[in-house]
């Protein structure tokens, strides 16, 4: 399954593209599809879980046939598939569900890690450890263990047949820094190093005493997904303290492409990672 909400994103866009080319307002659309302009709007805008009949009134509207008539109602089904992670989103947690969602069919997966272990990288019990103090916008219907158990099913992805590529770097805040109890700070950072020497997983450790080039220091972790349809949009996901901003302009995720290379750049080579890594699980 690809990530229904990037199925969304480029079926939004690709009707707007399609509805611009034949100069018509969104307006005259929604007259002749007897639908109403704001539930076009919100298709174009990847808003809303699309219903495959009426892509068909809007597209048959537009003019759309043969070939690229196929390719959009194919787009339009994946983009209204539903996720294991939907009917746990709640237990599991809304920001976590999104995560899921984005990871969901990923070619590659890069991130950045400025004070926390990565998420797919933690043990269950630094996992519990940050689900009991990390309560920003979370529901009534939290559930620790449901969370556990997502973050698990989460890590499994990468092991899966034609799993994306995997690529971390782990600011050294993030290892010298007690996130959790010593005793399980000291079990995470041995899973860390164990996980940055496996096959699937490229790890790296930027120093805090590193120099980055144009002095571009990060403010915050993030995550930049892609796909394997090339015309999928990059994603970029910004943690923040109560919310993951998601971001798909082509400048904005240009910005972060640039800043994720300038880190990678200044970080310590993966073999060198791996080894200041499990010196720091003995401290």
């Amino acid at each position: 399954m690809i990530s229904p909400y990037v199925r969304r994103l480029r079926l939004g866009r690709e009707l707007l593209a399609r509805r611009q080319e034949q100069g018509m307002s969104s307006e005259q659309v929604g007259r002749a599809t007897r639908l109403h302009r704001t539930s076009i709007s919100r298709l174009e805008n990847g808003q809303v879980r699309p219903d495959v009949n009426n892509v068909i009134k809007i597209l048959d509207c537009l003019g759309v046939t043969g070939d690229d008539w196929t390719k959009l109602i194919q787009i339009a089904r994946e983009a209204g598939e539903r996720g294991w992670w939907e009917s746990h989103a709640e237990e599991m947690g809304e920001r976590q569900a999104m995560v899921a969602n984005l990871e969901a069919g990923a070619a590659s997966i890069r991130e950045y890690h400025l004070t926390l272990i990565p998420g797919l990288l933690q043990t269950p019990e630094y996992t519990a450890a940050r689900a009991a103090v990390d309560t920003a916008e979370r529901s009534a219907a939290f559930n620790a263990a449901r969370s556990i158990e997502a973050r698990a099913a989460r890590q499994r992805m990468l092991h899966r047949p034609g799993g994306p590529t995997y690529e971390v770097i782990v600011d050294e805040l993030a290892v010298r820094r007690l996130s959790a109890a010593v005793s399980v700070m000291r079990g995470q950072l041995a899973h860390l190093a164990k996980m940055a020497q496996a096959s699937q997983v490229t790890a790296y450790l930027l120093p805090v005493d590193v120099e980055i080039e144009g002095h571009t220091v990060p403010r915050s972790s993030f995550s930049i997904y892609t796909y394997p349809d090339p015309d999928d949009p990059v994603v970029v996901a910004v943690d923040t303290v109560t919310s993951d901003l998601v971001l798909t302009e082509p400048d904005q995720v240009g910005h972060y492409l640039a800043l994720y290379e300038r880190l990678r750049t200044s970080a310590l080579a993966p073999a060198e990672s791996a080894r200041v890594l499990a010196k720091a699980a003995k401290r």
